[in-house]
């Protein structure tokens, strides 16, 4: 029961971190770099980084549904519910977004179809990093590390 547990562990907080990163640095690179350096990083999202964001969500997904074989509730729902969209977002969208821009960028074509391309997967990123933040927290109040705050009273 420990890997699963480790492997979740490490897969919850590298793949939203991975995606955090990615998405920081596009905006970053967007706003004050040359076209030369987005292409530079698109190169890197693709390797090492769709290398290590894939790999950690897989973890994060298969432990979290083996270690949810014994547990019932409300928030195991919640995150059993959101993760077909998050693996089904990162593969079907984020990974083809990658590969599409990380082509067009190193043959230096910056057209509307690429920023149309970047604005879906910035988008479906940022989907992502919230679904993701999302199983986090509540994988933090299942394990007893987050309370669950009162409802606000109203004065």
């Amino acid at each position: 029961m420990l890997m699963p547990r480790l492997a979740h562990r490490i897969g919850g907080v590298l793949a939203p971190l991975c995606i955090a990163t990615l998405f920081l640095s596009t905006i970053l690179a967007e706003l004050f770099g040359s076209h030369e350096a987005v292409a530079q990083l698109k190169s890197l999202i693709v390797s090492p980084g769709l290398w290590i964001l894939i790999p950690a969500i897989a973890a994060a997904g298969g432990s979290g549904l083996y270690l949810s074989k014994s547990r019932r509730g409300r928030l195991v729902d919640a995150k059993k519910k959101r993760m077909p969209f998050i693996a089904a977002n990162g593969l079907l969208v984020l990974v083809p977004c990658a590969i599409f821009l990380n082509r067009w960028a190193a043959a230096g074509t910056f057209d509307t179809s690429f920023y149309l391309v970047q604005a879906i997967e910035l988008i479906a990123g940022a989907i992502n990093l919230t679904l993701m933040g999302m199983n986090v927290r509540d994988g933090l109040r299942m394990a007893g590390r987050l309370r669950v705050s009162p409802p606000a009273t109203r004065v």
